[in-house]
């Protein structure tokens, strides 16, 4: 489909000058997630580190709203009320020159598929672990995304201020769990109501850390190296010593830094520190701006895309109603891949080949927003969304262009789901408006109860829809779940007009959200004596 004329690149000094522009705008761009195990303190890190850039002038309220004590990242009432990160949040500000995009994510299991699709968006990562525990459940299962996506990771081990492992155990576990080298940037003086500090093993100074000082900056000490008489009367001989074997050690048999193996995927520095008590915080944030990539070229059905390519490109991967209750309104999350972004641009919808024209563009911090005139490769910016874009989408302008379909985790849980009283009149709208987030899947049975069973991974979603029904949409909805445990798409293989066949009361058959039919399964069981009953149709977990 043609686009306007205004829309094609400048021509001669005009176009080196927006290729210059773009280039230098591409190069300070820092865009990642920050993942971890729930309670390793993801969210306390994220907080600091906006802290330190001076995003907000008190951890857990927006600059200039002394009374909102909650974290910016985590803007939803549910959110609020139980202390953990449900959606994505996206954070963007600026720091000694860089134009950095954070993205915060649910650590909680249950809200994996969001965590995913996010990680999708950036272009490295930030792990934390709590150093009492190490390597855990949830931060494997997200490291190896992280691995599949070939995105560089950073460590900050949090806690040090309260007893933990050995820092060589947790060096061996990223190691040995994660298949990584570890490389430690800093070395512990210390845990717990031992804690002293830090060691900066590359500019060989000391920070010293002060309990009670929280909020405090200090500056590092320099010292010639770990034996330094001085540093032995800052953190007294005996840490001295311990420092002086571990440094010995790490000379002779660890791993040092490599800025190409971090970038390859084959290292992670690590930091120590405590994001609770602001220790360590900052010298890590400055370690982050200096180390993780600016946004690279991204595989499309084309080949790879450049950041510079003049031809705007990017994707949407996130879809969020009701972020602004003065709003009310749908934002589709696009992560910009090349080109620029201006506002009133048109655009086209690979997947619906139509035009849409990006009258309102926003950047975002937490639940807040604003307008921006233009945005680049790295961004994430929101799109008001009247229905015309989907989780996956491709938008595009010039050449074009299509990126790697975003998958759907197959739902493992089951329940009905419906109006405590009389059917709402919103109650379709709603339920519509939170599948098209991504939160869960519906499926309208074809026989016996008519209303709509949802899916999900885990069943704290039966908790968040419940919720949000009734917070954001003024609606009791009952919950009541299923012992159902999977569901599949029927379709005939090729030349095949023999119907579907279900001999079993275990298998319900039902409608998606786009009118093709869908097998909701009572136990592995009924799955398999289907499947086996109808061998000419290919029974999918996605579709």
């Amino acid at each position: 489909m043609a686009l306007d004329s205004s829309l094609s690149p400048p021509a001669g000094d005009d176009f080196v000058s927006e290729g210059d522009t773009l280039a230098r705008e591409v190069a300070r761009r820092r865009t990642f997630a920050i993942i971890s195990h729930p309670d390793a303190g993801k969210t306390t890190l994220t907080e600091k580190l906006l802290l330190y850039a001076g995003a907000i002038e008190l951890a857990g309220a927006v600059r200039g709203r002394k009374t909102q004590r909650h974290a910016v990242s985590d803007w939803m009432e549910m959110e609020q009320q139980r202390g953990i990160s449900i959606s994505a949040a996206a954070l963007e500000f600026e720091m000694q020159g860089h134009h950095v995009t954070l993205l915060d994510t649910p650590g909680h299991q249950d809200f994996s598929e969001d965590t995913y699709r996010t990680l999708l968006a950036v272009d490295s990562v930030v792990m934390v672990l709590d150093a009492a525990k190490g390597i855990e459940p949830q931060t494997r299962k997200l490291f190896d995304v992280c691995r599949a996506r070939g995105l560089p990771v950073l460590t900050f081990i949090n806690k040090l201020d309260q007893p933990a492992l050995d820092p060589f155990e947790l060096l061996d576990q990223i190691e040995r769990v994660l298949g990584i080298a570890a490389a430690p940037m800093n070395w512990p003086l210390g845990d717990g109501s031992h804690f002293a500090g830090v060691y900066d093993l590359e500019a060989d100074a000391v920070l010293l850390y002060e309990r009670g000082a929280r909020g405090q900056r200090t500056e590092p000490v320099s010292v010639s190296d770990p034996r330094d008489a001085s540093l032995g009367r800052l953190i007294g001989e005996r840490r001295q010593q311990a420092l002086i074997e571990a440094v010995e050690v790490i000379s002779g048999a660890g791993t040092r830094f490599d800025m190409e193996a971090y970038r390859q995927e084959t290292q992670t520095p690590v930091f120590f520190g405590s994001a609770l008590n602001d220790f360590g915080v900052e010298p890590f944030l400055r370690a982050v701006l200096a180390l993780a990539p600016s946004p690279p070229a991204r595989k499309s059905d084309s080949g790879l895309v450049l950041p510079t390519d003049p031809d705007f490109s990017g994707f949407v991967f996130k879809m969020q109603a009701n972020m602004n209750p003065r709003h009310r309104d749908r934002v589709a999350f696009l992560r910009i891949c090349s080109g620029r972004l201006s506002k009133d641009m048109a655009v086209i919808n690979e997947r619906l080949g139509t035009t849409v024209r990006l009258s309102r563009v926003y950047r975002f911090f937490g639940r807040d927003r604003e307008t921006v005139p233009q945005a680049y490769p790295g961004d994430v910016v929101g799109l008001v969304n009247p229905g015309r874009l989907a989780i996956g989408d491709t938008l595009y302008s010039g050449r074009p262009v299509r990126y790697p379909p975003i998958p759907q985790f197959p739902a493992e849980r089951f329940a009905y789901l419906r109006p405590a009283d009389v059917r709402h009149k919103r109650f379709d709208e709603a339920v519509r408006q939170l599948e098209e987030e991504g939160l869960m899947q519906v499926f309208v049975p074809q026989s016996g109860v008519r209303h709509p069973i949802i899916g999900v991974v885990g069943p704290l979603q039966f908790d968040v829809v419940e919720a949000r029904l009734r917070s954001e949409y003024g609606i009791t909805c009952v919950v009541d779940t299923l012992p159902h445990v999977a569901a599949r798409w029927p379709v005939p293989t090729p030349g095949s007009a023999k119907p579907l066949t279900l001999t079993t009361s275990g298998a319900l058959l039902a409608k998606d959200g786009r009118e093709r039919d869908v097998v909701v399964f009572e136990s592995p069981w009924e799955l398999r004596y289907v499947t086996e009953a109808n061998p000419h149709i290919q029974f999918y977990d996605t579709m």
